[in-house]
């Protein structure tokens, strides 16, 4: 018999991996962070005595989500400008209240509110786009949550860095920093093909090659950007992008709410990897993503919930709803976009987009204890045909009722275990109290 750290028992495991189906009565065990074994819960005491055994008897255990799109620290202008298109929404309103409040404390306080709502709503790992990454690596450490916190690049000066070089060069240092970091990665994240010029682009492009890193980047956003990048350049971003050399397995693309057929059979031919963002291109009528044409494709998809300032939430399980309804009525097909392929959106996808699925993204031997349990004891649960189903369709955050992070137990029974609530409570409400009297 081996003695482990902890055996997890629960009513359904599922694994979302290609060989292992819903699994009942299973028990999950776990090692040193990682997942030692998965095993019928009747089998389990003949093989393993652990330090810890929990039984989740009314629950399902599955893959920590993945939000592979946000902006962390813009929890703190939720709901600062709401019902504006995305041009008079980021130029008018949320440039101009960054210019004059993003700072370190902003940055760290930011973070660690958005952080709070993504463990409580399943979140496990996060794929961030800020200035002052630095300060958003160190607390996602602190805290214990995976974090991909991007090398952000853009053109124009901010209070973290004052040209493009600058961006990419203090980038770098904290990707040394970090390297060895099992919690942290350290994607390179342009902001977008309108506000990074060439010669970025280019050192980015040439960097990732020689590292191996994705390239997060927001493309095809806006039918209005597609416009500017055809007067300014003369073609589409994407097409730029590829004259560029961008396209290929590095690229996270964000959004791609413009689409044409011939650019969605280069994504898939290049291994690009789109993420899509449904409730923010909702809320700032920026579009609809083609998920379903996309897919068909062969293009990998995942999910992202963008930031608070333009969803306003960072509710995972929200935005797989939203995501696979869109994805029906968009495409006028009821089978599109299964509650299964929904989960592996916000799973599986999201970590091959990020070149963590060796790790993470589904449950499997060797692989981190990124763990949540969802509680399918509620009345709003049952009754239960589907497990999978009820998970996409009618489950919501206050479900998630513990989290774990490379077996760390950060959420127990709805409580955070590194976090103070109260404390984030506080310093978010003398953040609205100042942002307010100047909004």
């Amino acid at each position: 018999m081996k003695s482990v750290d902890s055996i997890l028992h629960a009513r359904w495991i599922l694994p979302v991996s290609d060989s292992a189906p819903l699994l009942h009565d299973h028990c999950i065990v776990i090692d040193d962070g990682r997942i030692s074994d998965i095993l019928p819960g009747s089998m389990v005491n003949e093989h393993y005595s652990a330090n810890i055994e929990k039984t989740y008897a009314q629950h399902m255990l599955m893959p920590g989500l993945i939000n592979a799109h946000t902006h962390s620290p813009m929890s703190l202008f939720r709901g600062i400008a709401d019902d504006l298109p995305l041009e008079d929404w980021l130029h008018n309103h949320i440039w101009p209240a960054e210019a004059k409040w993003v700072s370190e404390e902003f940055v760290h306080d930011g973070t660690r509110l958005a952080i709070a709502e993504m463990l409580r709503s399943g979140t496990t790992c996060f794929n961030d786009m800020y200035f002052f990454p630095e300060v958003t690596a160190r607390l996602a450490r602190d805290i214990g949550i995976r974090a991909c916190i991007g090398l952000i690049a853009i053109d124009f000066p901010s209070a973290w860095a004052g040209n493009a070089d600058e961006y990419i060069d203090k980038g770098l240092e904290l990707r040394d920093h970090f390297r060895s970091d099992s919690l942290i990665h350290t994607p390179f994240a342009p902001h977008a093909p309108f506000s990074v010029s060439d010669e970025p682009l280019k050192r980015i492009r040439v960097l990732a090659d020689e590292m191996d890193l994705p390239i997060h980047i927001h493309l095809h956003e806006t039918a209005d950007e597609i416009e500017q990048s055809l007067k300014q350049y003369g073609m589409r971003p994407l097409q730029r992008l590829n004259q560029l050399g961008l396209v290929s397995p590095n690229l996270m693309a964000v959004h791609l709410t413009q689409v044409k057929d011939d650019e969605i059979a280069l994504l898939a031919e290049s291994g690009s990897h789109v993420v899509h963002c449904p409730e923010s291109n909702l809320k700032l009528a920026s579009g609809f993503c083609p998920v379903s044409k996309l897919m068909e494709a062969g293009v990998n998809v995942a999910l992202g919930t963008d930031s608070s300032a333009s969803n306003n939430d960072l509710n995972m399980l929200g935005e797989m709803r939203t995501a696979s309804l869109l994805a029906k009525g968009v495409s006028q097909n009821a089978s599109a976009l299964s509650a299964m392929q929904t989960v592996r959106m916000a799973t599986i996808n999201g970590a091959k987009a990020l070149g963590l699925d060796q790790d993470t993204g589904s449950l499997q031997v060797g692989k981190y204890a990124d763990i949540i349990a969802i509680d399918f004891s509620s009345l709003e649960m049952n009754p239960v045909y589907d497990p999978v189903a009820n998970l996409v369709y009618s489950s919501s955050r206050e479900q998630v009722s513990d989290v774990w992070v490379a077996g760390k137990h950060l959420l127990k029974d709805r409580q955070l275990t590194t976090l103070d609530e109260q404390e984030i409570m506080q310093k978010s409400q003398q953040w609205n109290a100042k942002i307010a009297v100047t909004k």
